[in-house]
């Protein structure tokens, strides 16, 4: 993407940051336009940094999706920590999403004092306003917000609806310097497919099971063979407890099956193209907590040595 002659070209990295569930991924899909991170009410269900990028008349903004900023209490949830710390450095510009239907908390102010350390223009979006009858929470919202930092502007939106996205845009487009197209026009993520599959399969784990299974779930794809018009995907599940095993295959394997199909079905539709899909469910015990499986599986690329 080459700017006409002449004419003014900006350009920046966003990051997202905010508590979980604050709706900060369904924000990144809705400015990009497509589904980049899996969303669930669930909290914690992004796991790593998640890169979009948005072309906007005259300008190319580069989003990075984090975590939900929380108590760290595990070694995993340690390093998603540090994913988010690390998203501070060097951005141009901080969205701290926060829900609209409720006041400031304590775990903001701690989350806040993180952002803080960036020294970073902060946009502050109140989101999930579709789910306000009237603005008086909205407003109490603002104020306990504007107690605990001065940020730049405060903007309502509702990620769900768009309601406020283009007002969103301008603010950040207004605030980018003057810079290049750092990717071509047709480059929507960072992220590779198989990571994105391995993604929406955790996603179907975590809407169709409950209690501590969604979040001892990992999921690596070990094989991804193409030919013709069908992809083979195999992908394996790590979870932590045997009891944990049983309830994700459930009776005679309909669990799996059915978290099997739903996948399936969306990598074929983001894909385009039939997918024969095999899952596999193994247990290793308390890996939230071990260096050796962490290292071993690469997030992003699922490329890694193989997991013990």
């Amino acid at each position: 993407m080459s700017p006409p002659a002449g004419s003014r070209f900006v350009s920046g990295f966003v990051s997202i940051l905010g508590l979980p569930n604050a709706g900060k991924s369904t924000l990144l899909n809705r400015l990009v336009g497509m589904k980049l991170a899996i969303v669930t009410p669930k909290p914690q269900t992004t796991r790593t940094s998640i890169q979009g990028v948005v072309n906007h008349p005259g300008a190319q903004i580069v989003l990075v999706d984090t975590p939900g900023i929380h108590k760290p209490d595990s070694l995993f949830n340690r390093r998603m920590l540090e994913t988010v710390k690390a998203a501070l450095d060097q951005r141009d510009l901080l969205l701290y999403v926060a829900d609209a239907t409720r006041r400031a908390a304590e775990e903001d102010r701690r989350a806040l004092e993180i952002v803080k350390t960036a020294r970073t223009p902060v946009l502050l979006l109140l989101n999930k306003i579709d789910g306000l009858k009237d603005k008086r929470p909205l407003l109490e919202a603002i104020e306990s917000y504007r107690a605990l930092h001065a940020f730049a502007e405060y903007l309502p939106v509702s990620a769900l609806t768009g309601e406020g996205i283009e007002a969103v845009l301008s603010a950040v487009v207004s605030r980018l310097p003057e810079g290049p197209a750092y990717f071509p026009p047709d480059y929507v993520t960072d992220q590779p497919e198989r990571f994105l599959a391995a993604e929406i399969i955790r996603e179907k784990i975590l809407f169709a099971t409950r209690e501590e299974v969604p979040h001892s779930a990992a999921v690596v794809v070990e094989q991804w063979k193409e030919a013709g018009d069908l992809t083979r995907i195999a992908a394996t599940i790590y979870l932590e407890r045997e009891s944990q095993k049983g309830i994700l295959i459930g009776a005679g394997g309909g669990m799996l099956k059915r978290i099997g199909t739903a996948a399936r079905r969306e990598m074929e539709a983001f894909l385009g193209r039939r997918v024969f899909l095999e899952l596999f469910v193994k247990v290793r015990p308390k890996w939230r907590e071990s260096p050796e499986f962490l290292n071993a599986v690469d997030w992003r690329s699922m490329t890694g040595p193989e997991v013990p």
